[in-house]
């Protein structure tokens, strides 16, 4: 009887409830001081990784995705250390998290495929901005790597933005990667022409280029035999930022150093011979049939 008044006195459960709000207190400020430590530990220590980042040159658009995935998950430590000093249970608040975040990342699978191929990309670097590729059967200048996307600028100034995914799944060809590239030109001469004066006149006019480089030295090969020409391919490398202008300079002095010297360059031609059958002697005496009225 004593216990059961002690319990229903007031004065005993606001001593209860005093006390618990007390250590509720102590506790919140606790994981207050957690958070806020935390905090500052977590910003102190992503300054400290990009300054290690900016030592190794790593790339800006890297650098910038690695230190927010660094800051959120040092902060997603704190939080769950701060609601511990709070006695909330985090083991299912774990558990939550894990499951939204497995559905998160199926339903977002193209997009973490993109970040995980702008990552690759960023750190293998098979192109950097400037550079002409091939890639995904589209062709011009890379402008922007970003970690979902790549910006190219065809050579008509058109816009060309790839999923960063689609990128890592094709072959890359980096138009501009070395400082020097050949140029093949496949020229065909008549059956009727020397191969050697076709040679002389093709090497002088490289010779004359003043873009044109002595090393590698240029040559001028045979590689087959067609059917209306002797097939022959030059072979000429220039500095990879004279390509473009040196290729057409040389078709150009090709058909007029070959028109000079005599030399012919074979085209595809068609013969059409046209017979007319005459009518049977049968049908040409026959009379026209008669109009009916």
């Amino acid at each position: 009887m004593q216990q059961a008044a002690n319990d229903n006195n007031p004065f005993v459960f606001q001593q209860w409830l005093s006390a618990n709000l007390a250590e509720k207190s102590l506790d919140a400020l606790a994981a207050l001081a957690i958070a806020l430590v935390g905090w500052w530990l977590a910003k102190w220590l992503v300054r400290g990784l990009d300054r290690v980042l900016i030592r190794f040159q790593m790339d800006d658009i890297l650098r910038n995705f690695l230190r927010n995935v660094a800051f959120a998950g040092l902060m997603v430590v704190v939080f769950v250390a701060a609601l511990q000093q709070l006695g909330i249970p985090t083991t299912s608040l774990l558990a939550m998290l894990g499951a939204a975040g497995l559905a998160i990342g199926l339903a977002l699978k193209d997009s973490l495929s993109n970040i995980a191929s702008g990552v690759m990309l960023i750190m293998l670097r098979p192109f950097k901005a400037g550079d002409s590729i091939k890639v995904a059967g589209q062709e011009g200048v890379v402008e922007q790597v970003r970690i979902f996307t790549t910006f190219m600028r065809t050579y008509q100034n058109e816009l060309i933005v790839l999923p960063n995914s689609e990128i890592t799944k094709s072959a890359i060809v980096n138009l501009t990667y070395k400082p020097v590239r050949r140029i093949d030109i496949a020229v065909g001469i008549g059956y009727d022409d020397r191969i050697d004066k076709a040679r002389e006149v093709l090497l002088q006019l490289v010779a004359s280029h003043p873009s044109t480089l002595k090393t590698p030295e240029p040559a001028v090969l045979v590689t087959g035999l067609g059917e209306s020409s002797v097939d022959m391919v030059l072979r000429v490398w220039v500095r990879t930022a004279d390509f473009g202008n040196t290729r057409s300079d040389l078709y150009e002095g090709i058909h007029r150093e070959f028109a000079r010297a005599g030399i012919n360059i074979p085209y595809p031609q068609r013969d059409m011979h046209v017979y007319h059958h005459p009518a049977s002697a049968a049908e040409a005496t026959a009379a026209p049939p008669a109009n009916q009225v």
